[in-house]
């Protein structure tokens, strides 16, 4: 009797807060000490009782959000009073990718807490995809999620890790190879979740995340309830040239794409955006004059963090709530 007393209590909380009985489930206990968890979390102004919802910024493997984001995204947001805050995964990305969700998942709760409303994600290549395992095992926070944008997300893996790892490689890496078993639970069953807008934009000339090519791109997302929209920036302007890293932090088209699915209900919708982003050489934010000295800081460290992340010979095995 008890239980089912301690049941209906806990389910008539999750509708006090308009949240369903299902989606109240808070998954499996976090591990990494609460004290990591809230120093990797940095925010703008703006965040606490915020007006519109705020923007969760995660990095791509090799970067912290700093060096990924403060010279482009937070720039640009900044501009327009956008608030947002910005998570640093351990170890530039190159964990397990389990542990680095728990990062996400904490930055969830809190800046939903913070703000008293849904919180937009914009990520980068693995920072695109990681947001995803977080909604997939930690249920409560598909209900802090409005949008989940990617941009060049890693959401099918790479054949390059094929070679990387070839003699060894790290972690997530190995997590993020074409066929991986971490990317076989995360997109077994529905890849998306009910009341949450995915908006996944690519570049067809991606080095990185290989193949993406439509219509079966690595970084699309197909299944599940959820709106989905899956953009190429060749869509909108066919003759653009963008690689991988460009993407992630210069690019004009993948930044308009950005607000439009921030700016509109749903994702975005490529029918939107301005023909003329195709002229633009850089996107909002990003300060021509210092714009060598950021890439030479980018490129600096995704290079020192692949020399010196430690190797391992397999992949992670997966977490035992994964394995389910």
């Amino acid at each position: 009797m008890a239980a089912i007393v301690a049941a209906a209590a806990a389910a008539l909380v999750a509708v006090s807060v308009g949240v369903s009985p299902a989606v109240a489930d808070t998954g499996p206990r976090l591990d990494v000490a609460p004290a990591d968890l809230a120093a990797s979390l940095t925010c703008s102004a703006g965040i606490d009782n915020a007006t519109q919802d705020p923007v969760l910024l995660i990095p791509g493997t090799t970067l912290t959000a700093d060096v990924n984001f403060d010279w482009n995204y937070e720039r640009a947001f900044a501009a327009v009073g956008r608030s947002y805050c910005a998570v640093t995964l351990p170890n530039h990305g190159m964990s397990d990718i389990q542990v680095s969700a728990e990062y996400v998942v904490s930055a969830l709760r809190t800046m939903a807490d913070r703000a008293g409303r849904h919180v937009d994600v914009v990520g980068f290549s693995q920072g695109g995809m990681i947001t995803r395992w977080a909604l997939k095992f930690w249920p409560d926070t598909r209900g802090d999620v409005d949008d989940v944008i990617g941009i060049d997300p890693s959401n099918h893996g790479t054949l390059d890790a094929f070679a990387i790892c070839a003699t060894g490689c790290a972690p997530s890496i190995w997590q993020q190879r074409t066929g991986s078993r971490f990317l076989a639970t995360l997109n077994a069953g529905r890849e998306t979740y009910s009341g949450i807008n995915y908006t996944q934009v690519y570049s067809v000339q991606d080095e990185v995340v290989v193949p993406n090519l439509p219509p079966d791109a690595s970084s699309s997302l197909y299944t599940g309830p959820g709106r989905i929209s899956n953009i190429a920036v060749q869509q909108i302007c066919p003759a653009h040239v963008a690689d991988h890293l460009m993407m992630g932090t210069i690019d004009p088209v993948a930044y308009a794409v950005v607000i439009d699915a921030l700016d509109h209900a749903g994702p975005a919708d490529a029918a939107r955006i301005d023909r003329a982003v195709c002229s633009a050489p850089l996107m909002p934010g990003v300060d021509p004059v210092a714009l060598p000295a950021n890439e030479l800081r980018f490129n600096s460290q995704v290079a020192t963090s692949l020399a010196g992340a430690p190797h391992v010979a397999v992949e992670p095995p997966l977490q035992p709530y994964a394995r389910s």
